[in-house]
């Protein structure tokens, strides 16, 4: 096997965690130890899927491997969302939906500028890829906000919320697929080229690639009804409250640990490839994750998805998308700023720490 040894030791703790994580299940353990060891394999069945679709996707080019990225990226997310709302835990789908963006576009990215500022000094990146993500992340918001203002505002439009529903989140995936063909052109403004990393990485073979995204996709499955099994009892033994838990613990338990190869472009001083991978990540889940979910909701049989949100998810959610453009658009960051992005990250978590 062509795998270099980080990459072997992360696949083998993966499976032997969600080895233990099927044994606690099964045998009806402690639910916060479950919880606890549940995400912890999800999170490296995260990483190893992540792993396995980039190295799939390098034999065909760079415009393949972000659609499959995108495809396959994010399904130990989606997996734990499904389970989720087949039990009822709409708040916490719709918390780790919003999470997700927050995490990636606060926290992940002050990271990766405190990181990189910290090593590199002063760092500068072309500023229309992120630019033109930015754009469309404002869009994505505007177009999510018009539910909930339709709720409060108590228009005509809101005994047909479902409906709503239904349109936007069509209209959501369109602009997605869009958005995803106008990547495949490998145009300029939203494509930046990989760089080269200092070292070569180690090139799996494809039938090895497609065996380890199938492995690790599958055990995905079935760690995300574990988690979900042990979330609820989990939430009342830590009285954890269900937007919390989804803002803040499913959703970097399913997604930020993943993007972290952000944060390690960032320190290489690599900050095109770095602003790239994690604003496209933030993008992604509201043009189509959260849609997707929407309208895979009403045919679950349990909960039902809504775009309208709380006020509160609904003013962080535009501070994390302004903030991170105006970041963003003068192309170039400075460690202080990333100090910032964070801080206001720990501040949103901290007030949703109470319900």
């Amino acid at each position: 096997m062509h795998m270099e040894k980080k990459e072997k030791i992360i696949i083998i703790t993966g499976f032997i965690i969600t080895a233990v994580a099927g044994v606690l299940y099964y045998t009806h353990a402690n639910a916060v130890l479950a919880f606890c060891v549940t995400a912890g394999a999800l999170a490296l069945l995260a990483l190893i899927v992540g792993d396995a679709t980039e190295q799939l996707g390098s034999s065909f080019g760079p415009g393949t491997t972000g659609i499959l990225q995108a495809a396959f990226g994010n399904l130990p997310e989606l997996f734990v969302c499904i389970f989720a709302l087949r039990a009822g835990l709409n708040k916490v789908v719709q918390g780790a939906l919003v999470g997700s963006i927050l995490a990636n576009s606060l926290l992940v990215l002050g990271l990766a500028i405190l990181f990189g500022g910290l090593k590199n000094g002063t760092q500068r990146f072309k500023s229309n890829p992120p630019k033109m993500v930015a754009t469309l992340m404002i869009l994505a918001f505007a177009a999510l906000a018009i539910p909930t203002l339709t709720r409060l505002l108590h228009t005509s439009a809101e005994a047909h919320l479902n409906t709503l529903d239904v349109f936007l989140a069509i209209i959501l995936l369109i602009t997605f697929i869009a958005s995803t063909f106008f990547s495949l052109k490998g145009d300029s403004a939203v494509v930046p080229a990989k760089p080269v990393s200092g070292k070569k990485a180690a090139h799996w073979p494809m039938s090895l690639a497609i065996i380890m995204l199938a492995c690790a996709a599958g055990a995905a499955a079935f760690v995300s009804d574990w988690f979900v099994v042990a979330l609820e009892p989990a939430m009342k033994i830590l009285d954890i409250n269900e937007t919390f838990a989804g803002l803040v613990i499913v959703a970097v338990a399913g997604n930020a640990i993943e993007n972290l190869v952000g944060i390690q472009f960032a320190y290489r001083n690599q900050m095109d490839y770095s602003m790239s991978v994690i604003m496209n990540s933030s993008l992604l889940i509201a043009l189509g994750l959260f849609p997707l979910l929407v309208l895979l909701s009403f045919v679950l049989g349990g909960a039902i998805l809504s775009f309208v949100l709380t006020p509160m998810l609904l003013v962080c959610l535009a501070l994390a998308v302004i903030v991170s453009a105006f970041i963003v658009f003068d192309g170039e960051s400075i460690w202080l700023e990333g100090i910032a992005l964070i801080g206001l990250y720990l501040l949103i978590a901290a007030a949703f720490w109470w319900g």
